[in-house]
């Protein structure tokens, strides 16, 4: 029999110290609770074991929220991004993303760092074995040696460790990822207490010696020379060294290979049952999907400065490794490539985050919240957002206050906890910027304006992120105000300058505004233009920085679009936030159908808005609810009045 031992009492236990685990336990920890946060090794704090990049369409605005709040994934991205990249910078505001490619090892050393160093945070290095459970209610953890640790508020957040099966080929065992054990006990305990859970997959390719590689073969991608831009409020640090990317192809070589072995693919075999991530597929997945495609393109990242492995983006497979090799030597530039690991595929227990309520607290057991991928997301991002999020919830629950619950229209992170809790997933569920229908008014530049309000409310952020905040709009708002109010007439210009600047002359007096809202003008443009006494108009400005200059453009250039975004918004913001009671009884609104009620009943919904996006609610039905609650709310205003 194991013998056990208290350590003590805390107000929140995380399980794991991947990238939601870190998030959460530094968001508690920051919200003035003790904290303690379990890893199975204290080396992999922060590791990447799949692509060494962070950001991307979607995933970048969630780091950018993140960094809002106060987070942790901005900054460490910019102290280990050794190439940053703006993507779809020509496109609308909308949809432009940051990405990085990190240094895996910079990445880690900074994230260990940030954990180490957070006041009111313990790590301890040992599995998380067992939940202690009174009633329907966690008060705590158990380690594998049966350390005993209670707390007020657990955070799961076991990545793919939950029954975790590695394939390779028609080989597979047991692990959370290579190299570290699976989680067997604790994923028998959540199936013991009868969590509802499914199978998903995901995987990575192989690693690659770089020294191996015929870059003269490749094409090279290099950064974004001056313009590099940052994920976090805080560009006191500088970027490591900027380095590039390279990249080859497959060709009819490479898919011949891989479709004369799909029989000893675990995928097409049947070996894996758990479904993969749509917009991630494997090779042989791409390659039978799209049949009449003669090539796909593979991106050569590095994986760090005093490194040679690379990570070929586009080859995750499961495979066996003898064909691995076989597909990977078929490509140009990669003929004598040296493999140095093989890719596989993952299998590991998720639970279906509709059982959630919206702050992440599971509807079975009260005060245990899941985040990341148990909640059949995928991405280092969406994991790590989750990870805050339940981790200020559970530092919430364990104060006695109300969750945080942002709306759809306020951030990402709302699409992604409203998108989970009402919907649930068939797949690794992946953050695109299409996910939200007010995507313009949720933009990267504006993270902080619609986020760290809110963060400097609960007490997430420092004092300096704050004042940096403040400084920032107040920046925004006098410039906004000069660029109103300062009017340029024709005849104030040096001659040449509005064609130069605009392109055409301008015929009338015009302010600074209204110059800048045309498309082909720039803040920076505009600042250059001379006028007849040799001065520049931007000689008056104050010395604001890009981000600063962007969200002035954006706002003055979009202003249109934006206003008749949030006339959306709040037309539907009363519906969006009514409140349905926990306890209603479906089957007294009368008219709806028993399908509808059969849905009602089955996902409680929170609010209106939720119940309005689960699949077979109606308009009507939610219409006839509308009114049921109408209605009992001036029955029950009429009780209390007598």
């Amino acid at each position: 029999m194991m013998e056990t031992f208290s350590a003590g009492q805390f107000d929140i236990a995380v399980i794991g110290a991947g990238h939601a685990g870190i998030e959460a336990a530094l968001a508690a920890a920051r919200l003035g609770l003790e904290t303690i946060v379990f890893t199975i090794n204290l080396d992999a704090v922060g590791n990447m074991p799949c692509n060494p990049s962070i950001g991307g369409i979607g995933k970048g605005h969630l780091v950018r929220e993140i960094d809002a709040m106060g987070g942790a994934m901005g900054s460490a991205a910019d102290m280990g991004g050794i190439q940053m990249r703006t993507l779809n910078d020509s496109k609308g505001p909308a949809v432009r993303s940051t990405r990085a490619q990190i240094d895996r090892n910079l990445y880690k050393i900074a994230m260990r760092g940030k954990l180490e160093n957070q006041k009111n945070l313990d790590i301890f290095q040992e599995a998380a074995d067992d939940l202690i459970l009174e009633a329907d209610t966690v008060k705590g953890v158990v380690s594998k040696t049966g350390v005993r640790f209670f707390s007020t508020s657990v955070v799961l957040s076991a990545g793919t460790f939950l029954h975790g099966l590695i394939h390779i080929g028609l080989q597979h065992y047991q692990a959370g990822r290579m190299g570290d054990p699976a989680s067997i006990s604790l994923a028998e305990k959540l199936i013991e207490i009868g969590m509802p859970m499914g199978r998903l997959k995901t995987g990575t390719p192989p690693r690659i010696d770089g020294k191996t590689i015929n870059f003269a073969e490749c094409e090279r991608q290099d950064g974004m020379g001056d313009k590099v831009p940052y994920f976090s409020w805080d560009q006191s640090v500088a970027h490591p060294e900027q380095v590039p990317c390279w990249i080859t192809r497959t060709n009819p070589r490479v898919h011949e290979i891989i479709l004369a072995n799909l029989d000893r693919s675990p995928m097409y075999s049947g070996a894996i049952v758990g479904v993969g991530p749509r917009y991630c597929p494997s090779i042989e997945t791409k390659i039978v999907r799209f049949k009449g495609k003669d090539s796909h393109q593979i991106f050569l990242e590095p994986e760090g400065l005093n490194t040679n492995v690379y990570y070929p983006n586009g080859v995750s497979t499961s495979l066996p490794f003898d064909v691995q090799i076989e597909m990977v030597h078929a490509m140009k530039g990669l003929e004598n490539a040296y493999l140095m690991r093989p890719g596989y595929a993952i299998e590991y227990d998720y639970y279906d985050p509709r059982d959630l309520k919206r702050s992440f607290e599971t509807k079975k057991i009260s005060n245990l919240f899941f985040a990341g991928q148990i909640n059949g997301t995928t991405g280092y991002e969406e994991a790590a957002a989750q990870g805050l999020y339940a981790g200020i919830n559970a530092a919430l629950r364990a104060k006695g206050l109300e969750s945080w619950v942002p709306r759809r229209d306020e951030a990402y992170i709302g699409v992604m906890l409203d998108d989970l809790t009402t919907k649930g997933v068939s797949e690794p569920y992946r953050m695109f910027t299409s996910r939200a229908e007010y995507r313009l008014s949720l933009r990267e530049d504006n993270a902080d304006v619609r986020l760290t309000p809110t963060a400097h409310d609960l007490g997430l952020i420092s004092d300096a992120q704050w004042k940096f905040f403040c400084e920032k709009q107040e920046h925004i708002a006098k410039e906004s105000e000069r660029l109103k109010s300062t009017w340029i007439h024709p005849t104030d210009l040096k001659e040449g300058e509005a064609i130069r600047v605009f392109g055409v002359p301008i015929e009338h007096e015009y302010s600074l505004k209204n110059l800048l809202s045309r498309p082909s003008v720039t803040y920076q443009k505009l600042m250059t233009l001379e006028l007849a006494d040799g001065t520049h108009v931007g000689d008056a400005s104050p010395a604001i920085t890009p981000d600063e200059a962007e969200q002035i453009e954006v706002g003055v250039k979009y202003a249109g679009y934006i206003s008749r975004q949030q006339g959306e918004i709040e037309k539907n913001l009363r519906n969006e936030t009514t409140r349905i009671p926990s306890d209603l009884d479906y089957d007294s609104v009368h008219g709806l159908s028993f399908e509808v009620r059969e849905k009602l009943k089955e996902y409680r919904p929170e609010t209106i808005g939720q119940a309005s996006r689960i699949s077979g609610v109606t308009p009507a039905a939610i219409s006839l609810l509308i009114i049921f609650l109408s209605k009992s709310k001036r029955e029950r205003e009429g009780a209390n009045a007598e």
